[in-house]
């Protein structure tokens, strides 16, 4: 506490620059309010504290909050200097409002609902369907029976890993694709996968699941999520392509162990277990309740139609995307965000790069079973050559030679299979969830369209009232009055949509680099593990065998 603040009142007058009596936090606010012709904040501040107490005896509507802010000058002046009002740091927060309403969709809308005391107080048996919250970027969901796992304090989206760990915390959901099998026979039959999933996830009614699933409700998931989602910016996991070649010989097989049809039944198989596992990664997706129910029904679900290759419903997508193709050239969009004038030319790399990419790895798949199949041959004809040799050393050496390419040519197998499974399919995954990322961007476009068309409708119907004024035609105009408060209205609306769908597609466009590069670390690290343990597995069967053949003699 400084002398002068220590000054007794009587000696106030003899202080230079005295600082005026600290007032109640009260008669802070009258003041403010009853000088209305203050110009500055220096104005009230007087080194005369008589001259101070005149002019607050002008101001008139408050003399009894200034009777009692003059009763006792000993106890005000025992206040620190240095503490602020208590009500400062209401008025700190309601400045910092705006800034924290920004990014308000971003905190609150990827946690994930938590029940307070598992189904709370709903009961045991029933669904907790209707209080997940889904597509609600503005407001908080204010079901008094959930809360938010996470604080929501995050306003940044610098570090994503950190922020989904957050998010997450101990939470997890895993999802297995096992059990393929062949339902039926002839081109009626079908093929239906079991599906395990283990959670602990409280939105989920049961912690461990096993259904089955015939490959058709996949695509028809799928197809769910794009039509409550794709609109809103949500960048949806791609589903596996259907093969009609694939499944013909399948249908029509009647032999099981058919070494071509085991293949393409387990990269299926594999390929249905990642996208389930991606579309339980999405902060959005995994509450959705045809989700939930896809994995925990146990029974068969509805059949999903049009799934078929040449159904209505494909060919009408086909021709939709040729007429949104037209439409974009068309009706140009104006892009005034550098942003998304940056990630769409990147995606457009991207995509081309990664496909070139694929076909490079599909080349090294095939030249890499090719060698698998010449090896084993070189085996098979070491083995016989060494059956027809009359000298038994050399034909002992020879058989052990066979069995070292036995031994290299299973490398090689294991190696082809990393070459597809861990390589080869990471990079067919990512060109599907690039033309995913290219569909949000495109659904941008047509609310972008569908604003500017209604303000081309707008100002037709403007110019329309002006008309009719100057043609002094009244009931028309009142007419077009209406109709042109509508169609501001959905102007309004048009606009908000289209920031909406903006500022989504940036938070799920950051979320997908995220996820692109740590998968592509990952799986590029466990690629040259295994590749550097297959040179080491080769390595250790030559030097084997070297040794043996040096002291050989014959």
């Amino acid at each position: 506490m400084s002398d002068t603040a220590n000054t007794p009142p009587a000696a106030a007058d003899s202080a230079v620059l005295q600082p005026p009596t600290i007032q109640s936090s009260d008669d802070l606010f009258v003041s403010a309010i009853d000088s209305p012709t203050t110009d500055s904040g220096l104005d009230g501040v007087n080194t005369d504290p008589m001259a101070t107490e005149s002019d607050r005896a002008k101001t008139g509507g408050s003399d009894t909050m200034e009777d009692l802010s003059l009763q006792d000058d000993n106890a005000t002046s025992d206040i620190p200097l240095d503490s602020p009002p208590a009500d400062t740091e209401i008025n700190l927060k309601d400045d910092e409002k705006e800034d924290d309403d920004l990014f308000k969709s971003a905190r609150l809308e990827p946690e994930m609902p938590k029940f307070t005391n598992g189904v709370g107080s709903r009961g045991g048996s029933e669904e907790l369907v209707t209080d997940i919250p889904l597509e609600d970027d503005d407001e908080p969901y204010n079901n008094p029976h959930l809360q938010l796992s996470t604080p929501a304090t995050l306003t940044s989206f610098q570090d994503l890993t950190e922020r989904t760990e957050l998010e997450s915390g101990d939470e997890y959901i895993e999802i297995s694709v096992t059990s393929p099998h062949k339902v039926g026979d002839g081109m009626s039959s079908f093929m239906a996968y079991k599906v395990k999933t283990v959670t602990n996830l409280s939105f989920f009614k049961k912690k461990e699941s096993n259904v089955t699933r015939r490959f058709s409700d996949f695509l028809g998931l799928r197809d769910k999520l794009s039509e409550k989602y794709l609109q809103n910016g949500r960048i949806i996991p791609p589903a596996p392509d259907k093969s009609v070649i694939g499944m013909t010989k399948i249908k029509m097989s009647k032999e099981e162990d058919n070494s071509d049809q085991s293949e393409f039944i387990e990269k299926r198989r594999a390929a249905l277990e990642r996208y389930l596992n991606r579309t339980a990664a999405h902060q959005s997706l995994r509450v959705d309740p045809d989700f939930r129910e896809f994995l925990e029904l146990d029974a068969e679900l509805p059949k999903a139609n049009q799934t078929s290759t040449l159904s209505g419903k494909n060919v009408m997508k086909i021709i939709s995307k040729v007429g949104d193709r037209v439409t974009s050239y068309t009706t140009k969009m104006e892009e005034t965000d550098q942003w998304f004038e940056e990630k769409t030319v990147k995606t457009e790399n991207l995509d081309i790069q990664l496909r070139k990419l694929l076909l490079a790895t599909e080349a090294l798949v095939f030249y890499r079973k090719s060698l698998t199949g010449h090896t084993y041959t070189v085996a098979k004809s070491l083995a016989a050559l060494g059956t027809t040799e009359e000298n038994t050393k050399l034909s002992a050496a020879l058989d052990q030679l066979s069995d070292v390419y036995m031994k290299v040519e299973k490398v090689h197998e294991e190696q082809a299979k990393d070459d597809f499974f861990v390589l080869s399919e990471l990079i067919h995954d990512y060109i599907g969830i690039v033309g995913a990322v290219k569909d949000v961007l495109n659904e941008r476009v047509k609310a972008w369209q569908a604003w500017q068309g209604v303000q081309k409708d707008l100002n037709r119907k403007r110019e329309a009232k002006v008309k009719a004024e100057l043609a002094g035609k009244l009931e028309k105009v009142n007419e077009l009055k209406t109709s042109i408060g509508e169609t501001e209205r959905q102007l309004d609306m048009a606009q908000e949509n289209f920031e909406k769908i903006s500022r989504t597609i940036k938070k799920e466009y950051e979320i997908f680099e995220v996820k692109k590069n740590r998968d592509f670390k990952q799986s590029i690290v466990t690629y040259l593990e295994k590749m550097l343990k297959a040179q080491e597995n080769l390595v250790t069967h030559w030097e084997r065998f070297l040794p043996e053949i040096k002291q050989m003699e014959l």
